[in-house]
């Protein structure tokens, strides 16, 4: 018997099926067959993103106009 091989979806992947999981254009069941994944995988990486989607945003809470000093000479 062959083994069965895990497929690895990128995270652009994930993040434009999850996406479109959220606009609910499509029904969870067409998205699995639009995309070949099964349909708890698209719940899980839509949770995921709503967990998450927040971290999109933060970063250095200052913005650093002139990154380098200048000198007047």
């Amino acid at each position: 018997m062959s083994k069965r091989v895990r497929r690895n979806f990128s995270p652009d992947f994930k993040a434009k099926v999850a996406i479109e999981a959220l606009k609910e254009q499509l029904t969870l069941s067409e998205l699995a067959s639009k995309y070949q994944v099964h349909p708890n995988q698209i719940s899980e990486w839509k949770k995921q993103l709503l967990a998450s989607g927040a971290s999109v945003f933060e970063g250095s809470k200052r913005l650093h106009l002139y990154p380098f000093s200048e000198h007047n000479s």
